[in-house]
């Protein structure tokens, strides 16, 4: 017999069971871009192995699926800038290789620029017309965007977050999400970093103490977990792009 859906259910977690809740839950799909991503982008320019990061796109594409069929409500982010960088504080633009800098050429267009080819996100992952798409100058999502009144419009708390970098942007806006009181589960096979050492510690620490920063899961606890909601899809603002 099928079993009917449940407006909430919870997810094998570390350290302890998350709770998922229909309608009250979105997924966060954070800098999946070619520049990041992508042979010869910004990220193999630094000495960077890409596979690290391209072996996130199969799992993360099945999450995005399962949220979609669920009418979760899927927010997306890119890391860039503005053409003449006003956006883009000097302790941040000296970051990167000497040659190799934001805003410079690279093999998909000026670098982390927004509207060029590297900034955009990978095709595997792109987002369907309407989802939102938040631009962001910082490696955190909230910071100088419109991420949390989307989200306290459409009546948001808990929320699944995936992308990269584990230790940079995964972790940044994790936290920037904890101290506005939203319970955040990371995705272990849907969040990456160039460096396993960071990918490991990266995930322990938002989990330790008792869940100092959030709960850790994989994504084949994740997806069952959100087929079981009963979800009523939310309602948000027109994609921001």
């Amino acid at each position: 017999m099928t079993e009917s859906p449940t407006a909430s259910t919870s997810v094998d977690a570390v350290p302890e069971p998350y709770p998922l809740i229909a309608g009250k839950t979105a997924l966060i799909v954070i800098d999946m871009q070619r520049d990041f991503i992508l042979p010869g982008g910004f990220g193999e320019s630094l000495g960077n192995d890409v596979n690290m990061l391209l072996k996130v796109v199969p799992p993360l594409a099945d999450l995005i699926a399962a949220a979609r069929a669920a009418g979760m409500l899927v927010v997306h982010t890119r890391e860039g800038h503005v053409p003449d960088l006003s956006d883009c504080p000097p302790a941040k633009l000296k970051r990167g290789a000497p040659s190799k800098r934001i805003g410079d050429p690279g093999e998909y267009g000026r670098i982390l620029i927004r509207g060029e080819y590297g900034h955009d996100i990978v095709d595997e992952l792109a987002p369907l017309e309407g989802e939102i798409v938040i631009d962001k100058p910082g490696k955190g999502a909230f910071y100088a965007t419109e991420l949390q009144e989307i989200l306290t419009g459409a009546g948001i708390t808990q929320l699944l977050v995936t992308g990269v970098t584990t230790e940079v942007c995964v972790h940044t806006t994790t936290r920037e999400a904890n101290d506005r009181g939203y319970e955040c589960l990371v995705v272990s096979d849907c969040v990456g970093s160039y460096f396993p050492e960071f990918q490991r510690i990266g995930l322990e620490m938002i989990s330790a103490q008792g869940g100092i920063f959030g709960w850790v899961a994989d994504s084949a606890a994740v997806i069952p977990a959100i087929a079981a909601l009963s979800v009523t899809p939310v309602s948000a603002p027109a994609s921001q792009s």
